[in-house]
């Protein structure tokens, strides 16, 4: 057993099916002494009452014992067809999220597996089959967030034999038999001739799985340097980006993309990159967009608009898309102001109607004071370099006669005010709501 994935005096929660792999490392854990153990029983809803029988099994043992001990039932063909999975993918995904609610309601550091060495060996072979790249040739991952799996390192025969000198109970799966399962088949035929040229066949791809889990970590983490995190988002720059070998570069494509990106989706997007001007690709869950030579990740999510609010001439107004509260007042102009485009002195005069906070509209255009040139909302936010997403959320201050502010980048010169002249004062600063 991996003990350095155990913490001293931690709490564990172990995932318990009742079959031999997790009962031996129930048992193991239990004899460990320096931990406090914790037990979990996920019943899928496929086996009837064979899998009835082996829940009552897990949860009278754990009971016998004073194990604190949480079970679920699921419906795992109801979730799979629902969302279009396969059986064993579904059952996965459910186990898993219960594993982690019980952890979280039983208070434990982290969830122990049964993995063993020779499920290793067969993932790989499964991941080897579908054509898999050097990540799915790492096998499965001794650790992953808070699931560990201590027996990566041990056979299926030492745990049987532990289980057998140690007299350790446990049930038989009978779906573990049917090979209709590709992994079941790999078991029952294919390792046993594999074992034939290499008895030790487990262990030398154990191995081999550390060896690539070495070096994809390596490539992970120069792709992981390549990301720029703003605090409010990632992108790639794609100049770098494009300078990178396929190998780092479709890392660090994987690493921003929104959901799980497979392989064709991985070569679209390096195809992607290499393209000039403004694109996206879109993909399941979201999209990746091209703009201003960087890469940006967007979500499945619409992107936010600004509705149309008036302001009052004096109080305050929130807008909650862009996270401020705009504040108005009827003053006179006294001095220049220097507020870093957060303050603006809108000439009372030059005003025409009421005053409406809204999002940049087509073709909309802006002469900003002191500049002596106009330019469109769409040239200053891109040289500004915004993402879609932020350029939607930028108020912009309008009377019935066009453009009076847009927030961030100064007001219009139409409304420009000297000192003494009654004015509109608008000032914005962050929500703090």
């Amino acid at each position: 057993m991996i003990t350095e994935l155990l913490p001293r005096g931690g709490r564990v929660l172990c995932a318990v099916s009742g079959g031999a792999d997790s009962m031996a490392l129930l048992h193991m854990l239990l004899r460990r002494g320096d931990l406090t153990v914790c037990a979990a029983h996920y019943e899928h809803g496929l086996r009837g009452e064979e899998a009835l029988r082996d829940a009552a099994f897990v949860e009278e043992y754990c009971r016998s014992r004073g194990v604190p001990f949480l079970m679920e039932h699921g419906d795992v063909r109801t979730y799979a067809g629902e969302r279009g999975l396969g059986i064993e993918e579904a059952a996965r995904e459910l186990r898993y999220a219960f594993l982690e609610r019980a952890a979280d309601r039983l208070g434990c550091d982290v969830i122990a597996t049964a993995h063993n060495a020779d499920d290793n060996a067969e993932t790989m072979l499964l991941h080897l089959l579908r054509g898999s790249g050097l990540d799915g040739l790492r096998g499965i991952p001794q650790r992953r967030g808070r699931v560990v799996r201590p027996l990566l390192d041990t056979s299926r025969a030492e745990i049987e034999r532990y289980l057998e000198e140690n007299g350790v109970p446990h049930v038989e799966d009978s779906s573990n038999t049917d090979e209709a399962f590709s992994r079941n088949l790999l078991r029952k035929r294919v390792m046993p001739v594999l074992c034939e040229l290499n008895p030790r066949v487990s262990e030398a791809m154990g191995r081999t799985a550390r060896l690539l889990e070495r070096d994809g970590a390596c490539l992970d983490r120069q792709a992981a340097d390549l990301l720029v995190d703003t605090g409010e988002g990632k992108f790639l720059y794609l100049e770098m980006l494009r300078a990178q070998d396929p190998a780092v570069a479709s890392r660090a494509i994987r690493a921003l993309a929104p959901g799980t990106m497979s392989e064709e989706r991985t070569a679209a997007a390096l195809d992607f990159i290499r393209s000039d001007g403004d694109g996206l690709l879109e993909l399941p869950g979201g999209a990746l967009r091209r703009e201003r030579g960087r890469l940006y990740p967007e979500s499945g999510e619409p992107i936010p608009t600004l509705p149309e609010r008036e302001l009052p001439l004096e109080g305050t107004l929130r807008i909650p898309e862009a996270g401020i509260v705009i504040r108005c007042e009827r003053t006179e102009k006294k001095e220049e102001i220097n507020g870093l485009f957060k303050t603006y002195d809108l000439k009372y005069e030059k005003i025409h109607g009421k005053i409406v906070c809204t999002g940049r509209r087509e073709g909309d255009r802006f002469h900003p004071a002191h500049r002596g040139c106009g330019k469109s909302l769409r040239a200053l936010f891109g040289e500004a370099g915004l993402t879609r997403r932020e350029r939607a959320v930028v108020p912009v201050l309008r009377d019935e006669a066009g453009i009076l502010a847009v927030l961030g980048f100064g007001q219009d010169a139409r409304c420009e005010a000297a000192c003494g002249d009654p004015v509109i004062r608008i000032t914005w600063t962050e929500d703090a709501e």
